[in-house]
């Protein structure tokens, strides 16, 4: 032990050498320190930081060392999405002239598509059309190509780029399950692919039958076998809430633990986004009401300053929430919560989590669908999702609200990112039909200072309709096999925002066009903080500990939702 203690000391010391004036760290010391995160040799990394500056390539070094994925993919999407925005091939941009990317393999076939595509459509010269096509895969190219779409160019309320885009997401959706109300056999039945005869079966199964057909089916066996053995099975008695009402129909009754909320009362729940905390409470009360013992972890992604300014009740929100056992934190980023020291040792913990209506903040003259703002909702999902990974336990659930017809965080961002990160969609439930739903909405930025809700019944908040908002539920099924880097949504380069010819830039011309493309880069830019000091070290020193004092891996595959908690009272 003495031995460990002094390498990751000496090693904690070489970082901090290593990491002085982060503040102000360019696209060399990220590729640098994304090689020291995988433990590399100090010369190796320096060589290797060097070469991916020098070629402007966007690779991270952090293979060949045990890792914790959580840790890594934390650190590594943050980072892959700065250099992604610093990296500009634009003369202007703060990179050398002449500088250009190497391709990576296989891209030069997607950039030969996307240049036959836009010839096609005679678009050579719209570069938003182009950064939309960047964000496509070859597949998706080829389908467009051979579908004979071509975006309307001459729309009077929307641009190009933005129909184009509008397009592509409704492309992708007609592969995924619907954005409207969708219950446990419809869910059940996308997943495996199963055909239409199997839906009258299905629904009519008992609540202990369907629950085993749902949680033992692997796609391997004859679902008409799986019914029968279900059939056979004896209902255990042992006061947990999964086992609860045997007999009745099985649609209704599953529908009910998803409504009633009757979740893991001894696992933590952890709610992200709350900005007045109004849901925070709800979900506390409930929770003691029901007799759990699990923590609440209310979140705000503003500071508590902020916060005052905007909610004058919100001192005495928290004081509630912590008279009910909860913890609250301010200004975390529910995708950098890998590398937050106040989550350290939560990993596994967390039997729930909510996040209500998701946004990445509306940027002045953007609708929330155009292509040069909507990559930062995408990637809102895809890296919340990846950050949850770690900290949700295997069968534990993770609830989205959001609008089903919202434009800015798709619902089709919100599902895909879940799959993509092995969280099973088990459900969609009616935000209304949802036990609660009924707190205090607001508008999570400078209008709640003015135009404040009334919290009751949530008639006040007009924002949206209200029938068309759904709670997308999920259930965490780690196979236990690596599943890859997060993809990530590709943000518009400088020379991209300086040929923007849509929103603030419309009436815009010279000068003033550019310093506004050079502000909207900056804001992108700082949105996606570097890792602090501390971030880097806490990652540092669990990266040096021995495997064996890890927390334990994933599972192997888990092919269905595991059963519901244990008694969750009151059911």
């Amino acid at each position: 032990m003495g031995e460990l203690q002094a390498e990751a000391e000496v090693g904690q010391e070489e970082l901090v050498e290593g990491l002085e004036g982060l503040g102000d760290i360019d696209e060399a010391e990220l590729a640098q320190l994304e090689a020291q995160l995988a433990g590399g040799e100090a010369e190796a990394a320096t060589a290797e930081a060097a070469e991916a500056a020098q070629d402007g390539e966007d690779e991270t070094h952090l293979e060949g060392v045990e890792v914790e994925d959580h840790l890594k993919d934390a650190v590594e999407g943050n980072l892959r999405l700065k250099r992604l925005l610093s990296r500009d091939s634009d003369d202007g941009g703060g990179g050398p002239a002449g500088k250009k990317r190497r391709l990576e393999p296989g891209e030069a076939e997607k950039v030969a598509k996307i240049n036959q595509l836009l010839t096609k459509w005679q678009l050579t010269a719209d570069a938003v059309v182009r950064h939309v096509c960047e964000n496509c895969t070859l597949e998706e190219l080829e389908t467009l190509n051979k579908s004979g779409y071509c975006p309307d160019k001459f729309n009077m309320w929307k641009s190009t780029a933005e129909i184009f885009a509008r397009y592509v997401a409704e492309m992708k959706e007609r592969k995924m399950p619907a954005g409207s109300a969708c219950d446990a056999v419809a869910a059940f039945k996308f997943r495996w692919k199963l055909d239409f005869s199997v839906d009258k079966v299905l629904r009519g199964l008992s609540h202990k039958d369907l629950r085993y057909v749902l949680t033992n089916f692997d796609g391997e066996r004859e679902l008409s076998e799986l019914i029968e053995e279900a059939k056979l099975v004896e209902p255990e008695q042992d006061n947990q809430t999964a086992n609860a009402l045997p007999e009745y129909p099985g649609v209704n009754t599953i529908g009910r633990f998803t409504r009633l909320e009757l979740i893991d009362p001894l696992a933590d729940a952890a709610v992200f986004g709350d900005a007045n905390l109004t849901f925070a409470l709800k979900l506390a009360r409930h929770r003691k009401a029901l007799g759990h013992v699990g923590r609440v972890i209310a979140t705000t992604f503003e500071e508590h300053e902020t916060l005052k300014e905007r909610y004058k009740e919100i001192d005495e929100s928290i004081k509630i929430l912590e008279d009910h056992f909860a913890e609250v934190y301010h200004g975390v980023d529910c995708t950098r919560i890998a590398i937050d020291e106040r989550f350290k040792g939560m990993e596994g913990s967390l039997g729930s989590v909510y996040y209500n209506f998701p946004h990445s903040g509306a940027i002045q003259g953007f609708f929330d669908g155009h292509p040069i703002v909507n990559w930062r909702h995408e990637n809102l999902m895809r890296l919340f999702f990846r950050a949850l990974r770690s900290f949700v336990k295997p069968g534990g659930f993770v609830k989205v609200a959001s609008n089903m017809g919202a434009v800015g965080v798709r619902y089709s961002y919100i599902v895909g990112s879940a799959l993509e990160n092995e969280f099973l969609h088990i459900e969609t439930v009616p935000f209304l039909e949802w036990h609660l739903h009924r707190y205090g909405r607001s508008y999570g930025d400078k209008r709640d200072v003015y135009k404040r809700p009334d919290a009751k019944n949530n008639q006040s908040y007009n924002a949206q309709a209200a029938d068309r908002d759904m709670v997308y539920c999920f259930c965490f099924a780690p196979s236990g096999e690596s599943i890859g880097k997060q993809h990530v949504m590709l943000p518009p380069t400088l020379k991209t925002l300086k040929a923007c010819g849509d929103g603030p830039f419309k009436n815009l011309q010279g000068q003033a066009k550019e310093n506004l493309a050079n502000q909207l880069h900056k804001r992108f830019v700082t949105e996606i903080p570097a890792p602090t000091l501390a971030e880097l070290l806490c990652v540092f020193a669990v990266c040096r500990r021995p495997q064996s004092e890890r927390h334990p891996a994933a599972p192997g595959s888990a092919r269905g939702p595991p059963e519901e908690a244990p008694g969750a009272g009151g059911a």
